[in-house]
C-alpha cells in the first residue's frame, strides 16, 4: 500500500483528492482538486478557496472522484 505522502507526489495535478491533515485538537479534511505541491506542502483547491497542507501534517490521503452535478433549482408548485 503506497503512503499518503507518495500518493500525492504521484499523482498529477488537478486530481480530486481528499487529504486529511493533523491539528492540535483532532484532524481536519481538505476536499478538492490538488492544484500545487513542493517538497513541504501540497495544495487543495476546496470550494472555499485554496488550502495549504503541510506534508508533515499529512495523516491520511486518496483519490475521490468528481462530484455530481449540480440539482436544477426547485420550482414551486402554486
Amino acid at each position: 500500500m503506497q503512503s499518503p505522502l507518495d500518493l500525492l507526489a504521484s499523482l498529477p495535478l488537478n486530481t480530486r483528492v481528499v487529504v486529511r491533515r493533523r491539528l492540535d485538537d483532532g484532524f481536519t479534511d481538505s476536499l478538492g482538486d490538488l492544484i500545487a505541491r513542493d517538497g513541504t506542502s501540497c495544495t487543495v483547491r476546496t470550494r472555499r478557496g485554496d488550502d495549504v497542507v503541510l506534508l508533515s501534517d499529512v495523516a491520511a490521503a486518496k483519490t475521490v472522484p468528481p462530484p455530481p452535478p449540480r440539482r436544477a433549482p426547485r420550482r414551486g408548485t402554486a
